[in-house]
């Protein structure tokens, strides 16, 4: 399949829909750029050097070989929890897209690619991921054991890199294979800081795999096929042959991703749109909410033990956390990048709302992107109770951002790190990318720093 596509199988809406998922993915991966833990990953990836370079997204004066360029950042594109989501559950395009924004650097000049190819390559690393989840029944359900991204992300990054770098169908198979052995986290680092590492590494791994099976290294070729192969990470693992070459559907045909309004676990989408709308039966005229008079509040949400987090203490558990979700939701009337903020989490007004606060799991509620739903039930101290639920977040590929609101949010992210015409440049060059002979261009755009906030962080980075 990775070998055997060619951009003749590409669709109109294949095309519209990956280029909305490469634009969102950049403007997330370029706020990322301003987080603690992608300057982090970023300080460790300086200690690698070599004569091949690519672009560290947002850092005009700083290169890295490929792979840590992939490595640093695809950390930035998930540092904030902000891209994309894909129904079996995982982030696709985060741990591809850097690998070959890396790669469209370092190709020799006789052999560029245009953006046709580009898009291509990065549907091959969306599709090799989609198709392994549908083996699998547990893959459909939000995660317990392993996240997602650092088991098929790493073989959608193989996949897309194979593809791009035109390896035959031998080394197709070695890459996959290879990438196979790099594949798997645990979970338990959600909500920490490690977690973003694994849409980095998930994109480095995979690009590493092309890269060896390129130079000849061979793994099992049958790796996909074993239960002691990729089925190791699914318990009821049963792989099926690929659909005909001649006539393919992609599975982006059919299912679109969901696009983050604010950076936050998916599941906490719903719920902020419930609290959004049983807010507004209590606040009034613009007023703020009236805490005191509030007695208790319950939120009906999926058995996510991850994302059940009563008192979160830091940015990236309140970043998956239902209740803090919903109790910023009530206070705020929103959530935004800014929700997530140490003053934020801290303020008496929040932990007296999180104070009360309780979490039950309705039977009926199903630990699936596609199925589940939150609802959001306030008693006030004079007995009244309002009641709103949300079946379909706005974002969720049943209820897309506009256009228009798409653009905004990838403008909104951008404008934090890149200049007016980095981020004009950008939204050009993905606009027309299957139009564009030289994939590449993309990059130098990626370099337009605003010089105003490049300069503010270098004065905040030489004081510490």
């Amino acid at each position: 399949m990775i070998h055997g596509l060619t951009v003749n199988n590409l669709t109109e809406r294949v095309i519209q829909r990956s280029k909305r998922m490469i634009l969102d993915t950049l403007g997330v991966g370029l706020i990322g750029t301003t987080t603690e833990v992608f300057h982090k990953a970023l300080q460790y990836s300086k200690i690698y050097s070599t004569d091949i370079s690519s672009t560290v997204w947002g850092q005009p004066e700083l290169r890295l070989p490929p792979l840590y360029a992939s490595f640093v950042n695809g950390v930035a594109v998930h540092s904030m929890d902000f891209d994309d989501t894909w129904h079996p559950a995982t982030h696709p395009s985060g741990a591809v897209l850097p690998s070959l924004v890396a790669l469209s650097e370092s190709v020799s000049t006789h052999h560029k690619k245009s953006g046709l190819d580009f898009i291509l390559a990065f549907n091959v690393g969306i599709e090799v991921q989609g198709r392994l989840m549908h083996f699998s029944n547990e893959a459909s359900n939000i995660p317990k054991r392993f996240h997602p991204p650092t088991v098929v992300g790493t073989m959608g990054s193989a996949a897309a890199s194979s593809k791009f770098l035109a390896l035959d169908q031998t080394q197709c198979r070695d890459a996959l294979a290879i990438a196979a052995s790099y594949s798997g986290a645990p979970l338990a680092n959600a909500a920490t800081q490690t977690k973003p590492l694994h849409i980095g590494n998930a994109g480095r791994h995979g690009l590493e795999a092309a890269f060896f099976a390129l130079l000849g290294l061979e793994g099992n070729k049958h790796i996909l096929d074993l239960e002691s192969g990729f089925g190791a990470f699914y318990h009821d693992y049963e792989p099926q042959a690929v659909p005909s070459l001649e006539s393919y559907n992609w599975l982006l045909e059919k299912q679109d991703v969901a696009v983050k309004r604010f950076p936050a676990h998916l599941g906490t989408h719903w719920m902020t749109d419930a609290a959004c709308a049983v807010r507004n039966h209590i606040v009034r005229d613009c007023h703020s909410l009236p805490v005191n008079d509030i007695q208790k509040i319950q939120l009906k949400v999926p058995d996510v033990k991850y994302v059940n987090r009563p008192f979160p203490s830091s940015e990236h558990e309140a970043r998956h956390s239902f209740q803090f979700n919903a109790c910023t939701a009530l206070l705020d009337g929103s959530v935004n990048v800014h929700s997530f903020s140490d003053h934020n989490i801290s303020r008496p007004e929040m932990k007296a709302l999180l104070g009360k606060t309780e979490v039950v799991h309705p039977l009926d509620n199903k630990p699936n992107f596609d199925q589940l739903y939150c609802e959001i039930s306030i008693t006030m101290t004079n007995g009244v109770t309002f009641t709103e639920r949300c079946n379909t977040f706005y974002g969720h590929w049943r209820n897309p951002l506009s256009n228009k609101d798409h653009l905004k949010k990838f403008k909104s992210n951008a404008s934090m790190v890149l200049s007016a015409d980095g981020v004009d440049g950008i939204i050009e060059v993905v606009k027309n990318l299957e139009n564009i002979s030289d994939c590449s261009v993309l990059s130098t755009f990626l370099r337009l720093r605003n010089q105003t906030t490049y300069k503010h962080e270098r004065s905040m980075h030489n004081k510490s």
